[in-house]
């Protein structure tokens, strides 16, 4: 009945061996080596260790192994998409469509002559399952909590991180047409498309992790595809501060700081922890206040009980039907909201971010890419002359300098770890320049064997801009947190 599932074996590659023709060496013999030079002075830099290629994290010895399982699924698959009712697949029971598998599963192995052991079967079963009903290969690393980024590099190389460093899994496509495949049943399902002629999507999985993917031609060595895998638990402030993300005096002052409204920015590198801040300091935010949140790619989890989430659209294949983040934005002041605040601020939404900041919406919040506090601002005022206004350089200035109150920097440091790295305040303008005191800093003070930093938060030993609003907003701040911690 499977017979046609048959692959032929592959043909085997002829071995090249070099001929000998027991020729005499006729090259001239290298000359005697001359006198040793004086020894040169030690070298400075430390030895580099030698580049060597990515070597998967599981232990070779199974490769034999995976690639017969890898053949076998590639078969199974065939005979699952020949024999089960693809249309029924939807309103099927999970329980239903694994012992359809298990069946199909059965006779093709039967057919076959193959035998495996229970654990070979089960996860065989699991594999066609997600084949069926998942991401394939995919699947497996999205349900493992340990996992933050999911990075492909064509067919035979996944990458991961796992405590911020990167890893090469052990996980593998069959071919291009395989990830194709996968790639096209998850930008599909949210209704976008990516081929030649589109060849890059950037898309939301059906749990909230973010995807990108690029497609050859332009992604020249098979697809490329990034996921930000979406937390299932939200990260409070308690576990931030007991990860060591920041300290309980920060944790202290951000509460003061949202409570009373300040306008705030989150700042930081592609990957530093920009989201998960702004998810944190949203929890201080009362529970009457109405919120509208918009983004790009949904991810923000606020707990408040009056949240309006709103995304933003790309354009469709006749290139009509996009809906900016500015278009949301405009819309959104029009909705009474207490509070806006923007996932992320890269483009000519800034100009609106700005205004609505500045007219009735204090406690508005966004994050912005950016490599220090100062960066920040600089970025912001880019951001408004790349949306075409016409505006005196001062004239941006003042505006950013009322409407930004807080900007607060995430920084992913080299052995992985993300931090608060400061916490600055905006203080007003002084002359054509933008005035700004940092009132908690993160200090390094040197790096362990092991490669992790060494360092402490500490005050700067400035007194906050803000005190006297958070003294009216009944936050008395202690004046000991904003006192310098000497470093132990």
């Amino acid at each position: 009945m499977f017979s046609k599932y048959k692959k032929a074996a592959p043909p085997q590659k002829p071995t090249l061996v070099p001929a000998s023709n027991g020729a005499r060496d006729t090259q001239p013999k290298p000359a005697a080596p001359a006198a040793p030079a004086p020894a040169a002075p030690k070298a400075m830099r430390k030895p580099m260790a030698p580049a060597k290629p990515g070597v998967p994290v599981a232990a070779d010895k199974n490769r034999k192994r995976k690639e017969r399982l890898g053949e076998i699924k590639l078969e199974l698959h065939r005979a699952l998409l020949d024999n089960l009712n693809l249309a029924a697949l939807d309103s099927a029971s999970e329980q239903d469509l694994r012992m359809e598998i298990n069946s199909i599963a059965t006779e093709v192995l039967q057919e076959k002559g193959i035998v495996l052991n229970r654990e070979e079967r089960s996860q065989l079963n699991q594999e066609l399952y997600d084949e069926v009903k998942g991401l394939g290969p995919l699947e497996s690393l999205l349900k493992d909590d340990t996992i933050a980024d999911i990075l492909v590099n064509g067919p035979q190389q996944i990458f991961i991180e796992r405590n911020g460093k990167l890893e090469l899994s052990d996980v593998t496509f069959k071919d291009e047409r395989h990830l194709l495949r996968i790639i096209d049943k998850i930008v599909s399902a949210v209704g976008r498309r990516v081929d030649e002629s589109n060849p890059y999507v950037d898309a939301r999985l059906q749990d909230g992790s973010r995807f990108n993917a690029m497609v050859p031609p332009i992604a020249v060595d098979g697809s490329l595809v990034s996921i930000r895998k979406f937390k299932k638990d939200k990260l409070g402030i308690d576990e931030l501060v007991k990860f060591g993300a920041f300290s309980e005096e920060m944790a202290a002052y951000l509460q003061a700081a949202v409570a009373c409204r300040l306008n705030v920015i989150v700042s930081g590198g592609t990957g530093s922890g920009k989201t998960t801040t702004l998810n944190a300091l949203s929890s201080f935010i009362d529970n009457s206040e109405r919120i509208l949140t918009i983004e790009d790619t949904a991810e923000l989890q606020l707990q408040q009980t009056h949240v309006g989430r709103m995304e933003s659209r790309p354009a469709n294949v006749e290139g009509k039907g996009a809906v900016s983040q500015r278009d949301c934005l405009r819309n959104a002041l029009r909705m009474r909201p207490d509070r806006i605040i923007v996932g992320e601020t890269r483009g000519e939404e800034v100009i609106d971010m700005l205004q609505a900041m500045n007219t009735g919406h204090d406690g508005s919040m966004t994050t912005i890419h950016a490599n220090s506090a100062r960066d920040g601002v600089s970025r912001l005022e880019n951001m408004v002359a790349m949306a075409g206004i016409e505006m005196p350089l001062k004239a941006v200035r003042s505006q950013i300098a009322s409407a930004v109150h807080l900007i607060v920097q995430a920084s992913r440091l080299q052995d992985g770890s993300r931090r608060m790295v400061s916490i600055t305040e905006v203080t007003g303008m002084e002359g054509e320049v933008i005035s700004m005191q940092e009132v908690f800093r993160f200090q390094r003070v040197g790096l362990a064997p092991d490669g992790k930093i060494i360092g402490h938060y500490t005050a700067t030993g400035v007194r906050s801009h803000y005190s006297e609003r958070f003294k009216q907003w009944g936050y008395d701040l202690p004046p000991q947190i904003f006192e310098p911690i000497a470093a132990e």
